[in-house]
């Protein structure tokens, strides 16, 4: 059995930086899948966010004794670009399997059909996981993860759930 090294981590990007980061955090925290790769989706409505959500990865991974991790965009013309978004989660699934690696695509942020394409390209192209971090009251909105209490968040595997 070839020893797992590389991951991969895709999702998409969201204007609230929380919802794409406390997802990775999570993952650090409570699997300790900590990427060394990140596939990020952009378009015109999030594109101010992405730099800071960049920052925020970098920092998460670190803190969890990562190297920073390589970080590439996908930049859609427009949200509603639906085959360049399932090619986006593809792309990365690919990558992450010619590299041996592990691959968890992430289905938290983004808008509602952002997150059905994602799960269904997830379960389709052979994720290892499918992630979605449940947070459980609103007021915990807008927070991040090391600032949520653990009883107010669940982070799901639906490759796991459904398998």
């Amino acid at each position: 059995m070839v020893a797992v090294t590389a991951k991969y981590w895709v999702t998409t990007g969201s204007t609230n930086p929380e919802a794409v980061v406390n997802p990775v955090a999570a993952a650090c925290s409570e699997w300790g899948f900590v990427p060394d790769h990140v596939y990020l989706l952009g378009n015109p409505g999030v594109a101010g966010q992405l730099e800071r959500i960049q920052e925020l990865i970098e920092v998460i991974v670190e803190a969890y004794g990562g190297d920073t991790p390589a970080i590439e965009y996908t930049e859609l013309e427009s949200e509603t670009e639906f085959g360049a978004i399932v090619e986006h989660f593809e792309v990365a699934i690919e990558a992450a399997r010619a590299d041996d690696g592990e691959v968890v695509v992430d289905i938290t942020p983004g808008r509602k059909f952002m997150s059905a394409i994602a799960f269904q390209a997830g379960i389709q192209f052979g994720a290892d996981r499918v992630s979605y971090l449940y947070v459980d009251s609103a007021s915990l909105f807008g927070r991040i993860y090391a600032d949520l209490p653990r009883t107010g968040t669940t982070l799901y595997d639906f490759a796991e759930v459904f398998a």
